[in-house]
């Protein structure tokens, strides 16, 4: 079966930091997950948007905790696309959520529809749906999203440093990068995603020396051309932001910035104030 914009749908969900898909892309859809600040409950990006999640958690005397989509929330989505004759839902790295599980539950319902476990989170979802969404466009197959997911899987990179561990060691999310909980101030953190968890890479002592190692990392990572993908993500921390432009611009000059986002409330919940992530990957 030939796969086409006009007959097949991407879902989301709303750890991709791209709440503004479906209006870029008429046949996205994205399905929020949930942030609790004790006992109020708010839909990511729906309820409750990026600038008024951090300011709250400023001043909260909890940490908010995060839970997944229900499955009717899936459903709700895939009825919204059920005209089209595929849908492809990307998901947050079952590793670190049940959206998975609730997404391939509803998916039991709706003939048609494909769950992946994208292993990864953030402006790296986004940017795999992006390549899919340029297939589509030029009409592609089951068999060459496949493909395309398996080589991004396989050859796309991220690296991410935070202010602190403590919102991932509370939030259960720390992975292997436990040993590195309660260490001294002003280290930072290198950190990366490997099979769907989070995987230490190394400390550094400031945010100039985190950024030299994102530069070493994404020099050892990458090839100069105009098919380098690259995005950024992060958490109030705009001058980190441009600084990850300049490295980018320095690095590799031919590659192209596709996403620039905010992390939002779901994913901030665990990562904190302060985080920044550089994503990349390979496609023309």
């Amino acid at each position: 079966m030939k796969l086409t914009t006009a007959n097949t749908g991407i879902v989301l969900d709303s750890t991709a930091d791209f709440p503004d898909a479906p209006q870029r892309y008429p046949n996205w859809r994205v399905v929020p997950l949930y942030v609790r600040f004790g006992a109020d409950s708010y839909r990511d990006y729906v309820d409750i948007g990026p600038a008024e999640f951090y300011e709250r958690l400023r001043t909260a005397e909890e940490l908010p905790t995060t839970s997944q989509p229900t499955p009717q929330d899936f459903a709700a989505a895939y009825g919204e696309l059920a005209g089209l004759e595929r849908v492809f839902v990307l998901t947050v790295s079952a590793k670190l959520s049940g959206t998975y599980a609730s997404a391939q539950q509803a998916a039991e319902e709706s003939p048609g529809v494909r769950v992946i476990d994208t292993a990864t989170a953030s402006a790296a979802i986004a940017m795999l749906a992006m390549a899919i969404q340029r297939r589509l466009e030029q009409g592609t197959t089951d068999e060459e999203v496949d493909e395309l997911v398996a080589r991004v899987k396989r050859e796309s990179g991220l690296v991410f440093t935070l202010d602190t561990l403590e919102y991932l060691a509370k939030g259960g999310r720390i992975g292997r990068a436990a040993g590195w909980a309660g260490q001294l101030l002003n280290i930072k953190p290198i950190l990366t995603l490997a099979d769907g968890e989070v995987l230490p890479l190394k400390r550094v002592r400031g945010n100039r020396k985190a950024i030299q190692e994102f530069a070493n990392a994404f020099r050892d990572g990458t090839v100069d051309g105009p098919g380098l993908r690259v995005g950024i993500a992060h958490a109030e921390a705009p001058d980190r932001v441009a600084a990850l432009e300049t490295l980018v611009r320095d690095v590799r000059p031919q590659a192209e910035i596709e996403v620039e986002t905010t992390l939002g409330p779901v994913v901030g919940t665990h990562a904190g104030p302060g985080t920044v992530g550089l994503f990349w990957l390979q496609d023309s």
